[in-house]
């Protein structure tokens, strides 16, 4: 039973450590995954496995590793949904990258993203300059959405003709 609490515990200290290093890191590196980004976390995961079972590589060990990690991870989901302040520190706030075709580079520099970067995104959603987009936002869990100058006038449109139906 001992080594069992051993596991709980190291596991858990692990799973911490990896999530406040991320946290540390950058919002980044979870949504925009490079060939790069991904041997980084595979050989992460590869190199705490051992802290976390430690000797017991038994079927009964890695399900208790296992068990631990979903249980955390149900716990902290739970926390974040009852208190959004919990939530905020945790995975950041949302990062304007662009607005009304500017783009703000004290911004980029803070979460790391070049303009390369914001410019290839902005092709991908379907636009081919930064004039085209009304905002661009890094969001708190990594993803950027593009809001184009089109759609916005889209859905003005569209609010306004319910208004007055």
């Amino acid at each position: 039973m001992n080594s069992y609490l051993h596991i709980i515990l190291s596991t858990s200290a692990v799973f911490f450590f990896i999530m406040i290093v991320f946290r540390i890191f950058g919002k980044t590196e979870l949504a925009q995954l490079s060939i790069t980004d991904l041997v980084f976390v595979l050989l992460i995961s590869n190199a705490v496995q051992n802290a976390m079972v430690g000797p017991d590589t038994s079927l009964l060990g890695g399900l208790v590793a296992a068990s631990v990690l979903f249980f955390i991870n149900m716990v902290l989901k739970r926390i974040k949904y009852r208190f959004p302040i919990f939530k905020k520190f945790m995975e950041g706030e949302p990062v304007i990258l662009v607005y009304k075709g500017v783009i703000n580079k004290a911004n980029c520099r803070k979460v790391g993203i070049t303009e390369d970067e914001i410019l290839e995104t902005i092709r991908e959603h379907g636009s081919d300059s930064v004039d085209e987009v009304n905002s661009v936002i890094l969001e708190a869990d990594g993803n950027i959405s593009v809001v184009s100058n089109e759609y916005k006038h889209h859905s003005i449109r569209k609010i306004k003709r319910r208004k007055t139906s």
